[in-house]
């Protein structure tokens, strides 16, 4: 049974290879953004939340190299906001209203999902369009709702758990792309390390 789940990832690997291309183009875009004021907003459910804060937590601290923190927000990790819309606006509406809130033109909203199905996902798309913040996907297998309605996509192929774990090598193979495209007295200027 382990083996299998060994034997899944390895499958799902040329498609991450694959998409290589795409994660250098966001990176490079990120990079341009972030570094010009712009931010990034980042959506999940469950595992997929999980890594969505993952790549804002490797954007605003760092990834590898000491450099100048990036604006990258999880729209779930405020709590407080997401109780309260879901509770008056319903749960459909938990993402596409901090969309709505935060996001401007420049910006770029990226949504994770294993199913590519996911309401609140479609909704917060749909804020974005209206919006003027770019959205990418990255699902599970496609095609999918969640992929057609944003700018960009990839997906992956794979039960849950190889979506999930494929979505992780992704976050960082993108946090790998962005840092390398950073511009030149941007990539080496974070504050520096104080030792405890």
């Amino acid at each position: 049974m382990l083996d299998q789940h060994v034997d899944r990832l390895q499958a799902a690997l040329p498609a991450l290879r694959g998409a290589s291309g795409t994660f250098a183009r966001w990176g490079a875009a990120l990079a341009a953004r972030l570094t010009d004021g712009g931010r990034l907003l980042a959506a999940g459910n469950g595992g997929s939340a999980a890594e969505a804060q993952h790549l804002t937590a490797e954007l605003v601290g760092r990834f590898e190299g000491e450099r100048v923190p990036l604006s990258a927000i999880a729209l779930h990790a405020d709590t407080s906001a997401m109780t309260a819309i879901s509770n008056d606006y319903g749960y459909e509406e938990v993402y596409a209203r901090q969309v709505r809130a935060h996001g401007r033109p420049g910006d770029v909203l990226i949504l994770l999902s294993t199913s590519g199905r996911s309401r609140n996902l479609l909704t917060a798309a749909l804020a974005a369009r209206q919006c003027g913040v770019e959205s990418w996907a990255l699902t599970g297998p496609g095609p999918n709702p969640l992929a057609r309605l944003c700018s960009d996509a990839v997906c992956l192929p794979g039960d849950t758990a190889t979506v999930q774990e494929s979505h992780l090598a992704a976050v960082h193979m993108l946090c790998r792309a962005v840092e390398a495209a950073l511009p030149v007295g941007k990539a080496g200027s974070g504050a520096p390390l104080v030792a405890s």
